[in-house]
C-alpha cells in the first residue's frame, strides 16, 4: 500500500496508481446533494434520473464506470461505455449503497482554495467538452453519442485526480506555464511531477479497467478517425472557450468543426453558442 505522502515523493506513476487505487475519489459536493435528494425517493426513480446527475460531473462518473466494469456479471462480454447503462446493469440499490459521493472536492482542498478553483474550472470544462461532443455525434447521427459524451467528459480526468492529491504541485505547473507562455505542458510535468499526466491516465485506464473504447477515443494517434476527431475538437473548444468567446484559437476551431460536421462555419457558430 502506497501512502499519499510516499506518492508525492516517489514521483513515479506506479506509486501514484498504487496510491489511487485505494484512495476515495472526491465528488462535488452539489453531486452528493443532488442524489442524496434522490435517494429520499428510491421507489420513485429510475436509471436516468441519477444518470442526468452523475454525466454533471466527471469525477462521479469515473467512479460510476470503474465500479461497473469491475463487477460485471459473467454473462456480460462488452465493456459499460455509457452511464445509463452501467447503472441499470448494476442497479440503482447498488449504485447508492456501493458508490458513495464522497468525499467532496470541496472538502479535499478546503486547505488549497486556489487549487480548488482550477480545479472546479477544469471539471466545468470537461462537462461542456462532454455536451459539445454528444452535440456533434447527434449531427452526425451518431447512435453512441453518450460514448463520446464520456470520452470527452475524461479526457482530463487524470489531471482532475492529480488537483486532488497532488495540489501544490499543480499549482506549481500552473505558475511556470503562466510565466512562460512557450513552455510544454509536458515538460513542465515531467519536472515538477516526475512524469507526464497522460503516462499516468494511460496506466489509470489499464487499472481501473476503464472501456478500451474510451482509450481509444481520448488517443490523439486516431486522430484521423471520426469520432476521435470530434472528441479532440469538443476538448479544444471547451478549452479555448473556457473565459469567453474571444480566445485567438476559436476561429479555427469552428472551421475544423465545419469540416467535421460538413456544415458552414456560421452554422457551427450557431450550434455551440457562439454570442451574437
Amino acid at each position: 500500500m502506497v501512502t499519499l505522502t510516499e506518492a508525492r515523493q516517489h514521483r513515479t506513476v506506479n506509486d501514484w496508481v498504487a496510491f489511487l487505487q485505494q484512495a476515495d475519489i472526491p465528488v462535488l459536493r452539489q453531486t452528493a446533494r443532488e442524489l442524496a435528494r434522490l435517494r429520499e425517493h428510491e421507489d420513485e426513480m429510475g436509471a436516468r434520473d441519477i444518470t442526468r446527475i452523475v454525466i454533471n460531473d466527471p469525477l462521479m462518473m469515473f467512479k460510476v464506470l470503474t465500479f461497473a466494469n469491475n463487477h460485471r456479471s459473467r454473462h456480460q462480454l462488452q465493456d459499460l461505455v455509457q452511464v445509463e447503462q452501467a447503472i441499470i446493469m448494476m442497479g440503482t440499490s447498488t449504485f447508492f449503497e456501493q458508490i458513495p459521493a464522497v468525499p467532496h472536492v470541496e472538502e479535499v482542498l478546503n486547505q488549497h482554495v486556489p487549487a480548488l478553483i482550477d480545479l472546479l474550472k477544469l471539471m466545468v470544462r470537461a462537462h461542456r467538452a462532454g455536451y459539445f461532443a454528444a452535440d456533434f455525434a447527434s449531427h452526425l447521427m451518431d447512435l453512441h453519442a453518450e460514448e463520446l459524451r464520456v470520452a470527452a467528459s475524461l479526457y482530463d480526468f487524470a489531471e482532475m485526480l492529480m488537483w486532488c492529491f497532488n495540489p501544490e504541485a499543480m499549482a506549481e505547473i500552473s505558475k511556470r506555464q503562466a510565466a512562460d507562455k512557450t513552455l510544454r505542458s509536458r515538460v513542465v510535468q515531467q519536472d515538477v511531477l516526475g512524469f507526464r499526466v497522460v503516462e499516468l491516465q494511460a496506466e489509470l485506464v489499464r487499472v481501473f479497467n476503464l472501456p478500451s473504447l474510451l482509450t481509444d477515443l481520448m488517443d490523439e494517434q486516431r486522430a484521423h478517425l471520426p469520432r476521435v476527431r470530434n472528441v479532440q475538437l469538443a476538448v479544444n473548444l471547451a478549452r479555448h472557450s473556457a473565459d469567453g468567446w474571444d480566445n485567438a484559437a476559436l476561429p479555427d476551431d469552428y472551421k475544423d468543426i465545419a469540416q467535421l460536421l460538413h456544415v458552414d462555419v456560421e452554422r457551427v457558430m450557431h450550434i455551440v453558442g457562439v454570442p451574437h
